[in-house]
C-alpha cells in the first residue's frame, strides 16, 4: 500500500524534521522514517474499522427503535443497514480484527462523533435511496458504502480533527490513504468471505529500498547536491528561495543520481507538486526550472548518465518535459494537503545569496531567530 508518492512525502517531512531539530544521528532518523510510514498504513486499517463502527452505531439504534415498535404496536424499522453484506465481511477480517485489538484508541471511544457520523448518513439521499430499493445484491451493499465513504468520509473536517488529535502523522495522510481504501472497497469479493485479504502495507521490499537509498543519499550527500544547486543558480534570484526548497531540491537531486530507472521529468514533476503543497506559492515554477537546470548541467558535464525526454504524466495524462509544467494547477481546485505540523516551515526567504556556504548561514540565522 505505502507508495512512492507517500514516502517522498515523509522523506521531506523527515529531512526537514533532521536539520531543525539538531539532531543528526542518521540511523534514528530512519527509524523515525520508517515508523512515520507505519502509521499511514495504520490509518488505512483504522478508516477501514470506521465502516464497521458505524454499522455498530446503526445496530445499537436499531435495537432500541425495535424494542419501541414492540412497545408500541408498530411496524419495526428495516435491518437492511445493519446487515449490510459488505460491512459484515469487513467485521470479519482477522487482519483487521487483530489491528484494532492492539490500538489503545477504538472508534467506540468516539461515541459522539459516530452518532454524528450516522444521522448524517441516515438523513442522506444516498441512504434513503438503498433503504427504499428492490435490489439485494452484495454488489449494492458494497456500492453503498464506496458512496458513503467519498461523501461523508473522505472529505469530512471533524474526522481530520479527531485523527490529528490522535496521531499527528495522520496529519498529511489520509488524502492518499483514502485513496487505498475506496480501492480495497472496490475489490472486495463476496466469495472470499472472512478470508478476503487486505492491501499489504509494503507491496515489495523494493520500495522499503527505495525510501531508506533515497532517505540517505540525500542526507549523506548533502553538500554535494547543494553544490550542484550553487552551480545552477547563477541565473536565478535567490531571494525567491526558501529554505523549504532547499531540501525539496537536495531530495530531488538525490533521487536523480540514485535511481537511474526513474525518468528525470517524473522526478522534477513530483518534487514540484510537494513544493506547491509545503512551501511557499511561487516554489513550484521556481523548483521546477532550478531542477530542470541543474539536470541539465549534470548531463552535460558527464556527472548523470539520464536524458531528459517527455515522459507521459499519470496525474495529468499529458506528455510533457519537466521544464513545461505550469506553477499551478489550472482547472478544477482539488483539495490542499495540510502543510507540515510538527516542524511548520517559516515562509521566510533566503536573499542576496551568491554561495551555498551563504545559504546554510542564513538558514541557521533564521532557525535562532525564530
Amino acid at each position: 500500500m505505502i507508495n512512492r508518492e507517500i514516502i517522498r512525502i515523509k522523506i521531506v517531512q523527515l529531512t526537514y524534521a533532521y536539520y531543525q531539530n539538531g539532531n543528526k544521528n542518521i540511523d534514528s532518523a530512519e527509524k523515525e522514517l520508517f515508523f512515520s510510514l507505519s502509521k499511514a498504513y495504520d490509518l488505512y486499517n483504522y478508516l477501514l474499522a470506521l465502516i464497521v463502527a458505524v454499522t455498530k452505531e446503526a445496530g445499537r439504534r436499531l435495537e432500541v427503535a425495535q424494542a419501541r415498535a414492540k412497545r408500541e404496536g408498530t411496524k419495526e424499522p428495516s435491518q437492511k443497514f445493519v446487515y449490510n453484506r459488505f460491512a459484515l465481511q469487513l467485521s470479519e477480517i482477522k487482519a483487521l480484527n487483530d489491528f484494532m485489538s492492539t490500538q489503545k484508541m477504538t472508534w467506540e471511544d468516539s461515541a459522539m462523533f459516530l452518532g454524528q457520523l450516522f444521522e448524517q448518513i441516515e438523513s442522506s439521499d444516498i441512504y434513503q435511496e438503498y433503504m427504499n430499493s428492490e435490489e439485494d445484491s452484495y454488489e449494492a451493499d458494497r456500492e453503498l458504502w464506496r458512496k458513503l465513504y467519498r461523501t461523508f468520509i473522505q472529505d469530512n473536517q471533524d474526522l481530520d480533527s479527531l485523527l490529528e488529535d490522535q496521531s499527528l502523522y495522520w496529519n498529511d495522510d489520509k488524502e492518499i490513504v483514502d485513496t487505498f481504501v475506496l480501492k480495497t472497497i472496490k475489490r472486495f469479493n463476496e466469495q472470499n468471505g472472512a478470508k478476503e485479504e487486505l492491501l499489504p502495507e509494503w507491496d515489495s521490499e523494493e520500495e522499503k529500498e527505495f525510501a531508506r537509498k533515497l532517505f540517505r543519499s540525500a542526507i549523506l550527500n548533502a553538500d554535494e547536491y547543494q553544490h550542484y544547486m550553487s552551480e545552477a543558480s547563477r541565473n536565478w534570484d535567490f531571494s525567491r528561495l526558501a529554505y523549504m526548497d532547499v531540501i525539496l531540491m537536495q531530495i530531488a537531486i538525490a533521487e536523480m543520481m540514485t535511481f537511474p530507472n526513474i525518468p528525470i521529468s517524473v522526478t522534477i514533476n513530483e518534487y514540484v507538486d510537494i513544493a506547491k503543497l509545503y512551501s511557499t506559492y511561487k516554489s513550484g515554477g521556481y523548483i521546477n526550472g532550478m531542477l530542470d537546470s541543474i539536470a541539465r548541467n549534470l548531463i552535460r558535464t558527464g556527472r548523470l548518465m539520464k536524458h531528459i525526454d517527455p515522459v507521459k504524466n499519470q496525474k495529468y495524462g499529458k506528455e510533457k518535459t519537466a521544464s513545461a509544467r505550469a506553477p499551478h494547477k489550472q482547472g478544477k481546485p482539488t483539495k490542499t494537503r495540510p502543510r507540515i505540523k510538527k516542524e511548520e516551515p517559516t515562509g521566510e526567504t533566503i536573499s542576496d545569496v551568491t554561495d551555498i556556504q551563504e545559504i546554510k548561514k542564513e538558514i541557521e540565522e533564521l532557525k535562532n531567530n525564530k
